[in-house]
């Protein structure tokens, strides 16, 4: 489960969370490699910049893209300290100053510490200096056991993969959801039979799971797969018009590839003589299930929404 969550955040990000197209990530490798466009390198005692490249994206880069903001005194253009045990405390400064802002903006992160979006090696130095600091008699009261997590390194992996993915999630819940717009959410239920439907309340407390944004993609759902299911499958060739049906999750509903064909030839209509009308109604069977999945995916690909989905 996890591995097919950081897949797909891995395929949302590469895609559209930079700006100029898109840039490959890996998790949690090239987010905690790629931390500044400048830096500072030691050559036989003679300190020179080596500059990165303008190419070099930052997870401060993609922020700004996708927020507008900037991290309040961090800049991906400014150089990190030459002396390794100094660059860590500065990065391990940035991640919390990054993890505080992303609270600040709504994110759910109280178990990711700014430790565990280090690299392995800075982790361990951090440890170190950690420890030292508790030799310290005037730092003991402070820095007792209960702050100070030592992990094993193939534990410190998954849990730095799991910090990052989580981060992911949270930009993408605060800064992208709420771009929904619920402008268009007064005329959704104008057809006659969709007054027949129970409503999906956008209010924030009428749901555990979904948020009110989540909520209204669930009724912009609901509105074109009922708007257009008679018109998508009238001359279908493998069943009859499917029956109206209540969309309320982002899984199990959407499993046939039904719903999606409907918002699809809500805007390509042309894709149903050509693909939709081939798709199994009223699917039972695995085979079935993938006969429609296969031609979704491959209508998606015919008007070029190549967004690596498998199907």
């Amino acid at each position: 489960f996890f591995q097919k969550t950081l897949t797909a955040v891995k395929n949302w990000f590469t895609l559209f969370g930079w700006s100029k197209g898109q840039n490959p990530i890996s998790i949690p490798y090239s987010l905690r490699r790629d931390v500044c466009k400048v830096q500072m390198t030691s050559l036989q005692e003679t300190v020179f910049k080596q500059n990165l490249g303008k190419d070099t994206k930052t997870v401060y880069d993609m922020i700004f893209h996708l927020s507008g903001q900037l991290l309040p005194g961090v800049t991906s253009s400014k150089s990190l300290p030459l002396d390794p045990v100094e660059r860590m405390l500065q990065l391990h400064w940035q991640h919390s100053t990054l993890l505080a802002f992303l609270k600040s903006q709504g994110a759910y992160l109280p178990h990711v510490m700014p430790e565990f979006l280090l690299e392995p090696d800075d982790y361990k130095k951090w440890i170190k200096a950690q420890t030292v600091l508790k030799v310290d008699v005037k730092n003991s009261d402070i820095l007792s056991d209960k702050h100070l997590l030592i992990l094993e390194d193939s534990v410190f992996e998954t849990m730095s993969k799991r910090a990052w993915t989580d981060v992911l999630l949270q930009i993408y819940k605060v800064f992208v959801l709420p771009r929904v717009s619920s402008r268009n959410i007064t005329d959704l239920f104008s057809l006659e039979s969709m007054q027949k439907m129970p409503r999906i309340k956008s209010e924030p407390l009428s749901s555990n799971i979904y948020s009110p944004y989540e909520r209204i993609i669930l009724t912009w759902l609901n509105k074109h797969y009922e708007k257009n299911r008679k018109t998508v499958w009238k001359d279908c060739q493998k069943g009859e018009v499917p029956p109206m049906r209540w969309i309320v999750n982002f899984d199990r509903d959407l499993l046939d590839g039904l719903v999606l064909a409907a918002q699809l030839a809500a805007y390509c209509p042309y894709l149903i003589a050509t693909h939709f009308v081939r798709m199994y109604t009223n699917p039972r069977t695995p085979e079935q299930f993938l006969h429609n999945c296969l031609i979704l995916v491959n209508a998606m690909h015919a008007v070029s929404l190549a967004i690596d989905i498998k199907v």
